[in-house]
């Protein structure tokens, strides 16, 4: 369901000082940007910052770039970061609208990304060419590659059973070295593990959350046919 057009969004984060109106001008050079150099993880499509808000303020020694493609819902992401750090101004937070298709147009190798994090993303599964479309696909996991460190990791989590193991598939194909796989991470107990508006909702509905934990390792290059 398409969220209802928020006035109010779009002047609050233009208001707001960890907004990125330009993020293409911080390709390169992202640990300027942020109050102080600390390691950068980025969230591929943060939606209304329910787990971001509190990983940011829980984690004060890391740096989170935090983007969606939707400035409504980027709108309720900067409203609940505001609740979460009360009258402290967020310092390793920074929240940005852009198309996570095109993500290495904002970042390059010279900004040095430790993780990605990508939480419930649309598991296209309607049709069998949507699949191209999925954050975890082939073609965007090389894109990542080319802005990770050596040893950099991707935590996805989905409710998808189709999505989370053909993603697995991709990982392996793409020199992503599976660290941690649980098909069920509430009833393992894993943590930290920061809630996000759908897996509560999910976990509500009884759906067993998935979770796999990438490591990138050297690679050939050569892409499996998929």
């Amino acid at each position: 369901m398409r969220m209802r057009i928020k006035p109010w969004a779009e002047p609050e984060l233009l208001d707001c000082p960890f907004y990125e109106v330009d993020p293409k001008a911080w390709r390169g050079c992202w640990g300027s940007r942020f109050a102080a150099r600390r390691p950068l993880h980025v969230e591929i499509g943060c939606g209304k910052g329910v787990s971001t808000c509190v990983q940011a303020h829980d984690n004060p020694g890391i740096n989170l770039l935090a983007l969606d493609e939707v400035k409504n819902v980027l709108g309720c992401a900067l409203r609940n970061i505001r609740q979460e750090y009360g009258e402290a101004e967020p310092e390793n937070v920074l929240l940005t609208v852009y198309d996570a298709k095109y993500i290495s147009e904002i970042l390059a190798p010279e900004d040095r990304v430790e993780r990605i994090y990508i939480n419930f993303c649309n598991p296209w599964t309607e049709k069998h060419n949507h699949a191209k479309r999925r954050l975890t696909h082939p073609r965007q996991l090389q894109q990542y590659r080319t802005f990770l460190t050596e040893g950099a990791e991707i935590w996805f989590k989905t409710d998808d059973d189709t999505l989370f193991e053909d993603s697995l598939r991709y990982f392996e194909r793409t020199g992503f070295a599976l660290r941690h796989v649980s098909r069920d991470l509430h009833a393992e107990g894993f943590q930290p593990n920061y809630e996000s508006e759908y897996e509560k909702k999910f976990l509500e509905k009884g759906v067993p959350i998935k979770l796999a934990i990438a490591r990138m390792t050297d690679w050939d290059g050569v892409l499996f046919d998929f």
